[in-house]
């Protein structure tokens, strides 16, 4: 039997359907998690409280395989599961139609002034005229960071008449790389950020992109806060050459009330929530670890691998 422990919230989801080799335990407090977890050979030890998961990660000296339903695991100590050798699985993928759709929703926002017509409401106000007149149709975005969140946000802008530019690390037909995406910062009006959280991705955009960038584009970030220099993209927008931001995610999070980025007008900020704007994500997380299991019996490689030195 191999020992694998388990969030109790997901029992609903797996315990009828986990194989006869798989010995469950289920933990339903951060204090169960970390009793339980130097004695798994698998664990799923996601919880609420991100500090409790991390330190099950280093008391788990015995496991073999660990999974998370995070997509970025740059919080993850990925330098300990590499020198112990374990397989170690993310979610990428699971949330990608959810912040697909809100990033459709965030370039809406922009281009039709939404929030002014939410104020108005708030106000009681009719307003008499379109607070924004941007069509999305006939647009041009950049999404840099094509993978399955970004690749999903340019099959949804297609859908919408919006020419997508893809960009990835590597170069492919009809795909810029990573030496390429910053020469067609100046030809869209969108600049979409999807890349996974890494060393080479940190301040991935400074004073040198934003300056590139076409004049009163927008830019949306769903990767990671550091990704962005935020004080050169804060000067950017002061200057007026970023017209307009859409940040799921900043440096720090929680972002502190009094943080300068509060104050931008043309500055959305949605908290990280893109990605649990759902409601089937533990469902989804539930299948792919039902379909690793077997995997992982049969000794194949498993779905959604982390390379523990990309970091990705």
């Amino acid at each position: 039997m191999t020992v694998t422990v388990l969030n109790a919230h997901g029992r609903s989801l797996l315990e009828r359907r986990l194989p006869r080799w798989v010995e469950p335990r289920w933990f339903g407090s951060p204090e169960e998690l970390l009793a339980l977890a130097p004695g798994a050979e698998i664990g799923w030890f996601d919880t609420f409280d991100f500090g409790h998961t991390i330190e099950a990660y280093h008391l788990a000296e015995k496991a073999k395989w660990l999974n998370t339903m995070a997509a970025g695991v740059d919080s993850f100590p990925l330098d300990v599961l590499r020198e112990r050798g374990v397989t170690f699985t993310n979610g990428a993928g699971l949330n990608a139609v959810a912040i697909a759709e809100y990033a459709v929703m965030g370039m809406l926002t922009i281009a039709k002034g939404w929030r002014e017509v939410v104020r108005a409401q708030e106000r009681r106000e009719w307003l008499t005229d379109a607070p924004g007149t941007m069509s999305l149709h006939g647009s041009r975005a950049l999404v840099v960071g094509a993978g399955g969140i970004g690749g999903r946000i340019a099959s949804l802008l297609r859908g919408l008449d919006v020419d997508v530019t893809e960009a990835r690390r590597r170069a492919a037909p009809g795909v810029l790389g990573a030496n390429e995406w910053r020469g067609a910062l100046g030809e869209v009006d969108w600049v979409i950020v999807a890349v996974p959280s890494t060393p080479d991705t940190g301040r991935l955009f400074g004073p040198a992109e934003f300056a590139a960038m076409k004049r009163g584009a927008a830019i949306l970030n769903f990767a990671r806060g550091a990704v962005l220099d935020q004080q050169a993209l804060m000067a950017a927008l002061d200057s007026g050459q970023v017209g307009a931001a859409f940040l799921d995610v900043t440096d720090p999070e929680p972002l502190p009330p009094g943080h300068p980025l509060w104050n931008y007008d043309q500055v959305h900020i949605s908290m990280h929530l893109s990605g649990r704007s759902q409601d089937t994500l533990y469902r989804l997380g539930a299948e792919r670890f039902l379909e690793n299991l077997d995997r992982y019996a049969r000794g194949e490689p498993l779905v959604s691998e982390v390379d523990l030195v990309a970091g990705y």
